[in-house]
Formats: structure tokens, C-alpha cells, sequence
């Protein structure tokens, strides 16, 4: 028996971790994961990554550390072949090719962020993987070090102006993290003021935060005000282009600009020739299982699993965490001629960040705010993590954290032959000119 698990998030890592302990004493089954990245990130802590505060690599871990019988492959999904049954997959840089047959397929591709709503989507920076994390923070650095150095005013105010599209889990997370960067960074530019920088976020939405209680949505608005930033609801961001961002009847001028308005399923995914949904997304029933294909099942956000309710299950990390302990079950009882069983999962609660040791919470009936829900949020994603080493090195970071301002370090991409090159090229450019 072959097991291809496709996808090294949180909901491919899980499914092949619980495999491995529920057929570990059946030496007939084979399981192998695939992944493009030889580690998989803990998205919640992404937002704390991206302004210092959490080492980057901390938020994630490595996939071979965390099996330990499951085959690891990190190489790109290029075909999945459902009538041969084969996978398809391909090593970029050197052209390498796996053909990977299985007899049951995971699909845990996951998603990216959707670019097409908006024109000029391709001119923002997106927020998903730690790579988005490391970008986003150079750039938030540099634009402080440009602000801090130019004495025209426009060039400033567009260094010091944020816009953030999307009013949803991502965007408000991450506008309070960078508002809290902004509280914490700026004794280090003396030229510059606080009531200089400006944090502005769009949501098409009737509100911020639809994914968590209105009650609480209201409440994490109010925080957010206070710090200085700007949230519109009902406004639709029109267009996008460098520099500008375009609504209804106004013209936002910023160096800075961070699409987080929604996804789609991941492409590959979407192009399995199996029965998807109006979104693209993997048509799966209660157990899990394709509706068209009964060896192939799929979870978290490149799919549409039923919810008792009739609606689908939403995107969340919790969600994909029980959807991969299930799955791992109906695979194993159709390894053993059982019948799978149908996923049901009550949400434990929805939890969004909002910075400087604040947040919002709701668990089960209880509503959460500031501290206490800035406590279990963190807590809750620490034991997420799989390894002890990884999550004492979290509550290390934490604990430094709390005693010592974020550093500003800008850790830079080229090499030092690009660097000379661009130097060069500056230094012929001036030559030239005079």
C-alpha cells in the first residue's frame, strides 16, 4: 500500500505524522510526503516574525525532524495522473523528475493569495510564506532608513504610509503587529515622529475580522484606532498601481502596499483532474474523500469538505489540524476494510492578534480581550509546534521580547558579487551623467 501525501503545511505534515503512528505496525503500507520546502511554517506566528519580536526560523520546522518513517521528497508537484496513478513531481533548479505512484493520495496543497480580484495585485506584497515575512520586513526597514535620510516631505510621507488590503484574519493580524513595530522601532530615528507614519486597511466587507464575533471584531477595530490607524470598511479597493493605490474618488501615495484579500486553491490542485467546486477547490465528501475519485482525499484550504450546516469549513489552522487526524483515520480503516467515518468538528474559537501583547479571543462561548487573550493565543499556537526544542526556543524569543526593543537589522539578499555589480553600475550611471 502507497500513501502520497502532497503539500508540507500543517495539514500534509499532520496527516503523514498521525499515519505514522496509527500503521506503524503494518510494514506492507509506505507513506511519502511531497513538498517544495523542507519545512513547514506555523502561519500564526509568521505576523511576529515580520517585525522581530520571533526569530524567523523559530515559526517554522524542519519536515524530517518531524517524521520518522514517512519518505520525505522536497521537489514541486508538476501532474497528478489519477487514471495511471502516478505523481509527478519535479526538482526546479535541477530538472529533476520523480514519478511517484500511490494507491491513496492526500491532496494538502493549501493556497496563495488571490490576485485577480484586483488590478495591479502584482505591484503589493503578499503574506504567506516566511520568504513574504523576511521581504516585507526588509522593505518596512528600508523605507524608515529613506524617511529618516530625505528632507522632501512627499518622498517621506510616502515612505511613512502603509496600506494594507484585506480586512480579514491576515490583514488586521498583521496591521496591529507592524503598528506595534512602528511603537517600537522609531527611538532609533530621532528625525522621525510617530504621527508621521501612517497605517491605513481597506475591507470591501461591512467589517473587519468576519471571521471571528462581531462583538469582539468591534473591539479589535477600537484597539487598532487608537494606535493611529485608519480602517475603512465598505471600500473597495479599485485598482492598484507602484506606489499608488486607487479607491472611489482617492489616490493613496505609498512605498508600501500588502494584498491580503482573500485566496484561491492552490493551482496544482485546482488542475487534478478530479470534481472541484465553483472555486477550484479539491469536491470532497463528509469522510474526506473525493467525490469523484475514491482514493484521493483532500484537506484544509484546497478544499471543500461539507460542514453539518450545509456551509464548507473555513481556512483555519485548527480546522486543517482535526481535518488531518481524521483523514489519517479513514485511511487506515480502509486499509483495514472499515468503512470511514464522516468529519465533525466544533471550532474551538477564532483568535486574532493585534500587537504590543494585545488581542481577541473567543473560546467556545467565552469572549476574551487584551491580555489574557493575547496569553492564550500564544500559548495554544506554542503547542502546535511539534518539537520541545522548537518551542523552547519560541518562549526564549518571547522572553527577550518583553525586555528589549525589536532590532532593526536589514538582512540583505544580494551577495557580494551583486553588490559590487549594482555598485558599479551606480558608479558608470553618475560618470555617464556628468
Amino acid at each position: 500500500m502507497r500513501i502520497v501525501v502532497l503539500g508540507g503545511g500543517f495539514g500534509g505534515v499532520t496527516t503523514a505524522r498521525h499515519l505514522e503512528r496509527l500503521l506503524r505496525g503494518n510494514p506492507d503500507v509506505e507513506t511519502t510526503l511531497v513538498s517544495r520546502d523542507n519545512f513547514f511554517v506555523l502561519t500564526p506566528l509568521l505576523f511576529e516574525s515580520c517585525s522581530g519580536r520571533l526569530e524567523l526560523r523559530h515559526c517554522a520546522q524542519p519536515i524530517r525532524a518531524a517524521l520518522r518513517r514517512t519518505r520525505f521528497v522536497e521537489a514541486t508537484v508538476d501532474d497528478v495522473d489519477v487514471q495511471r496513478q502516478i505523481v509527478r513531481a519535479v526538482v526546479p533548479d535541477h530538472g529533476t523528475y520523480h514519478n511517484l505512484p500511490y494507491d491513496q493520495l492526500v491532496v494538502a496543497l493549501g493556497a496563495s493569495t488571490n490576485e485577480q480580484l484586483i488590478p495591479g495585485s502584482s505591484h503589493a506584497f503578499t503574506f504567506k510564506t516566511m520568504a513574504d515575512a523576511l521581504v516585507l520586513r526588509n522593505h518596512l526597514i528600508e523605507q524608515f532608513e529613506r524617511a529618516d535620510a530625505t528632507e522632501d516631505p512627499g518622498t517621506r510621507r510616502g515612505c511613512l504610509t502603509v496600506v494594507i488590503i484585506g480586512g480579514g484574519l491576515v490583514g488586521v493580524e498583521l496591521l496591529g503587529e507592524l503598528t506595534a513595530f512602528a511603537d517600537d522601532v522609531l527611538r532609533f530615528y530621532p528625525r522621525l515622529r510617530r504621527s508621521e507614519t501612517r497605517f491605513v486597511l481597506f475591507e470591501a466587507g461591512a467589517r473587519v475580522l468576519p471571521e471571528i464575533d462581531e462583538q469582539l471584531a468591534v473591539v479589535a477595530r477600537r484597539v487598532l484606532e487608537r494606535r493611529g490607524a485608519e480602517i475603512r470598511t465598505a471600500t473597495a479597493v479599485r485598482s492598484i498601481e507602484p506606489g499608488r493605490v486607487h479607491i472611489a474618488n482617492e489616490t493613496i501615495e505609498t512605498a508600501t502596499i500588502v494584498l491580503a484579500a482573500g485566496i484561491v486553491p492552490n493551482a496544482v490542485a485546482a488542475a487534478i483532474p478530479v470534481v472541484h467546486d465553483q472555486r477550484g477547490r479539491v469536491a470532497v465528501d463528509a469522510t474526506l474523500r473525493s467525490r469523484s475519485h475514491t482514493n484521493v482525499w483532500a484537506l484544509g484550504d484546497c478544499a471543500a469538505i461539507p460542514a453539518p450546516d450545509g456551509r464548507t469549513y473555513p481556512a483555519l489552522a485548527q480546522h486543517a489540524v482535526r481535518e488531518a487526524r481524521h483523514l489519517a483515520q479513514n485511511i487506515k480503516a480502509v486499509i483495514d476494510g472499515r468503512v470511514p467515518t464522516p468529519f465533525m468538528y466544533e471550532p474551538l474559537g477564532t483568535m486574532a492578534s493585534l500587537g504590543h501583547s494585545d488581542a481577541v479571543a473567543r473560546v467556545r462561548t467565552l469572549r476574551l480581550t487584551g491580555f489574557v487573550a493575547w496569553w492564550v493565543r500564544r500559548t495554544y499556537y506554542l503547542f502546535q509546534m511539534p518539537r520541545w526544542d522548537r518551542r523552547l526556543r519560541i518562549v526564549l524569543d518571547w522572553t527577550v521580547a518583553l525586555f528589549f526593543r525589536p532590532d532593526i537589522t536589514k538582512v540583505e539578499l544580494r551577495v557580494e558579487r551583486e553588490q559590487v555589480r549594482r555598485a558599479r553600475e551606480l558608479a558608470a550611471a553618475r560618470s555617464q551623467s556628468s
